[in-house]
């Protein structure tokens, strides 16, 4: 490549220095499109709305799996507690979601009687209905701002993003690294899913938040129209967030969290803030998971602390490796090739495998099989499913080449 077209390349427009990204929208737009006209809510009515929320929801993780992908395979730091923040932001958006609709199902009870209930009844009726579960009758501390959608809103960024901030600041700052970082992070997960399991916590314990696919106030919208809404909204934040991981990825920024993941020492010798990259990155990548987190769980209808064990952190870092670490596209493959065939396998659709002796029953084998993937993957094909892409690519340059050699001028 010629000095011209190298500087181009760096400095050109972002979707010329990255065609990947323009590939990508493009088909996430199309399979936005397609889904909307098969879905019963809008169009067709060849896929169920079930499977239309099965699909948002897979989007959602893929947005997960796009920000471990940015703080793994890029800067290096293998975060195993990120499901922690995606958790959050669900909790987070799944309070006011809890509160709003129960609100209007007290305030409808309490409007037959003879005296018109006061906000302090209506309240304490409120926090009876949600809490009763737990033996409670009052709201906690953690529930000021659940009747503010906007204010559950900003908890979603914010939470997430500021433990994030605290913990990497802590962490970065006494230079933990590698293994020992992982750990930790995996500690951090299990202390807020032991936290949440608790009844006096404020989030209902075991039970979790359910009832959070009811939009409050849109009980005449049928399910198979909210579904699309969801899916539209899921499609548009994951297809915002791979523009900007690609920006952030690019430039010497990018270059710089690269070098850090290759050899952390050295940029540091460089003069570099090393541990500011890293708390940016960190921090960034724990906010994207607690939107992807708001978005997931009013799709499930429910959220509980079991989807904060370290276990799923755990899943969310094998989706990335088998799609292919250090590639956004590549994590975004992964997570939605491994859901969906997860969704298959544990849905019963997958047909059982009599061996005679022993039938595989494909619900009680699925983690097994994408255990033995993930250890194929790592030991045969660590570049992951995304490589796959790359070898190809570098193939279709190769063939260009010559031709390229034949135009260009003589020396």
């Amino acid at each position: 490549m010629s000095e011209a077209r190298l500087t181009q390349s760096r400095r050109g427009p972002l979707v010329a220095r990255h065609p990947s990204l323009v590939i990508f929208l493009v088909v996430l737009a199309l399979f936005t499109l397609g889904v909307t006209v098969l879905a019963e809510g809008f169009g067709m009515g060849m896929i169920s709305t079930s499977f239309v929320k099965t699909l948002g929801k897979t989007l959602c993780l893929c947005l997960v799996a796009l920000a471990m992908d940015l703080v793994w395979g890029y800067c290096g730091i293998l975060s195993l507690g990120h499901m922690a923040f995606f958790g959050i932001g669900g909790y987070a958006i799944g309070m006011w979601l809890m509160y709003a609709r129960t609100e209007i199902i007290v305030a409808e009870s309490m409007a037959a009687a003879a005296l018109p209930p006061t906000a302090a009844e209506i309240s304490q009726g409120i926090a009876t209905q949600i809490f009763g579960v737990v033996g409670a009758s009052e709201f906690p501390p953690i529930w000021a701002f659940a009747h503010s959608l906007p204010l559950q809103l900003a908890a979603v960024v914010l939470v997430p993003g500021l433990l994030a901030l605290v913990f990497g600041w802590l962490a970065f700052r006494s230079r933990v690294t590698g293994v020992y970082l992982s750990i930790l992070t995996q500690a951090m997960t299990l202390a807020l899913a032991l936290y949440l399991f608790q009844n006096d916590s404020g989030l209902r314990g075991n039970n979790g938040l359910s009832g959070l696919q009811n939009l409050p106030g849109l009980d005449a919208v049928p399910q198979a129209t909210v579904s699309l809404w969801f899916f539209w909204g899921s499609a548009l934040a994951l297809g915002l967030a791979y523009a900007l991981c690609t920006w952030v990825v690019s430039g010497k920024f990018g270059s710089v969290i690269r070098a850090i993941r290759d050899d952390e020492s050295r940029v540091r010798f460089l003069g570099y803030s090393v541990e500011a990259y890293k708390l940016f990155i960190f921090t960034f990548t724990a906010i994207l998971a607690g939107i992807a987190g708001a978005l997931y769980y009013p799709q499930a209808g429910i959220i509980n602390p079991a989807e904060i064990a370290p276990i799923a952190s755990i899943y969310l870092a094998v989706w990335v490796a088998i799609g292919g670490r250090g590639r956004l596209y590549g994590a975004v493959i992964g997570a939605g090739f491994v859901s969906l065939l997860s969704t298959w396998f544990t849905g019963g659709q997958a047909p059982d495998v009599n061996l005679g002796v022993y039938t595989i029953q494909w619900v009680d084998w699925w983690t097994v099989l994408l255990g033995l993937s993930f250890v194929a993957v790592t030991l045969f094909a660590p570049q992951g499913i995304g490589g796959l892409f790359d070898l190809l690519s570098r193939r279709a340059r190769a063939e260009e080449g010559p031709q390229g050699l034949k135009e260009a001028p003589q020396k």
